[in-house]
């Protein structure tokens, strides 16, 4: 009698790509460095989740809760990613860190190669980090650290003259070119806290309470919501504690009817012109903000994406917190990336409804 021996019973492993942590390693999550580490059978190396290497086949790759597993593999660490030491993008924060220190404490200038030079880096690869990880170049954020120490001076007493050159001018003139965009009015002006500046206001009312509009000679520079019309003309005084204010304009008050009949229909649009105030972040945030057509929403992300700053999410929320143009710059229309609605500086229940009534009508 011939006996067939007994089948061989073989027991499935479960597959690296049905971990929860494989998309991590697909999508470089760079917020799973240091939760765990791969390694892969086929090139001897192990990695950090957010390597930038070619995504290997995951039935050659082997997940480790520690470093110390990665290494008992006796693979060699990946020369990309570095999952010994510190992430590239914490070197790379690490020497931004540094040329920002260069540039705040230097008395003029540095030049694109003196700050690559500091860091160690190359000055395309360089300009191209910085610009990631701020949002804006390296000259850009020169500018606007001047700009603030203007700012400073001008608000300490310091006469206009040594304010500009204790800023890094090397001249009134090349001051006074930029000086309105920085300021928003002239420095004479800043420096006595807008006194003699004209601001036209008016208070109107719609279905979302009262709004605010406020204008000086270059366009509006206030626009506010909320439950109270007495509450929005002490903000105002406040932003514009030395301003002169002017209400019950009636010719201004025309201009109120215009927004206030966006407001309650966003299809006629809205086209003032703007004086803007801000720092040159959040202008560059502001103007992409216009760019959103009635009706779309874009997640903060996306604006940073736009603006050549994708790791920037963070300062692009707060570039829309600063906003105090409402409607007319359009931070409403930014959302969560999962659509969720975040804080909106004039109510989420206002924020909701604006989009309500922005949203395509379907027949």
């Amino acid at each position: 009698m011939n006996i067939r021996p007994a089948p061989t019973l073989h027991t499935a492993h479960p597959s690296v790509a049905d971990d929860p942590r494989w998309p991590l390693i697909v999508t470089r999550a760079k917020s799973a460095d240091g939760q765990f580490w791969y390694s892969v059978s086929t090139t001897g190396i192990y990695c950090r989740p957010s390597c930038p290497s070619r995504t290997a086949n995951p039935k050659n790759v082997a997940l480790h809760a520690t470093l110390e597993s990665a290494r008992a593999t006796g693979f060699r660490p990946c020369r990309r990613c570095n999952p010994d030491g510190p992430s590239l993008e914490c070197e790379n924060a690490a020497l931004i860190a540094k040329a920002c220190r260069l540039i705040e404490e230097s008395e003029e200038e540095p030049s694109l190669e003196e700050l690559a030079a500091t860091v160690g880096r190359s000055p395309s690869y360089f300009h191209r980090v910085f610009k990631t990880s701020i949002g804006l170049t390296p000259k850009a954020y020169a500018a606007g650290h001047r700009a603030k120490k203007v700012r400073e001076g001008l608000e300490t007493g310091t006469s206009v003259t040594e304010a500009i050159y204790d800023a890094g001018f090397n001249s009134s003139g090349r001051f006074y070119e930029k000086s309105t965009g920085m300021l928003g009015m002239t420095p004479t002006q800043y420096r006595a806290g807008g006194a003699n500046e004209e601001i036209k206001f008016a208070v109107g009312q719609t279905t979302l309470g009262a709004i605010l509009v406020a204008s000086s000679t270059k366009g509006a520079a206030s626009i506010l919501l909320g439950d109270d019309p007495d509450e929005l003309v002490r903000d105002l005084q406040d932003r514009f504690p030395k301003a002169r204010l002017i209400g019950m304009d009636r010719e201004y008050e025309a201009l109120i009817a215009r927004v206030c009949g966006f407001v309650e229909n966003p299809g006629i649009g809205l086209d003032l012109p703007l004086n803007v105030r801000g720092t040159a972040f959040q202008r560059r945030v502001w103007q992409v903000l216009q760019e959103i057509p009635v009706g779309e929403c874009v997640s903060y992300s996306e604006i940073a994406r736009r603006i050549g700053a994708p790791s920037a999410t963070r300062a692009v929320a707060g570039a829309c917190t600063a906003n105090n143009i409402a409607v007319a710059i359009p931070c409403h229309r930014v959302v969560r990336n999962d659509g969720a609605l975040s804080g909106y500086a004039w109510g989420v229940d206002r924020k909701r409804a604006l989009l309500d009534r922005e949203a395509p009508q379907t027949a």
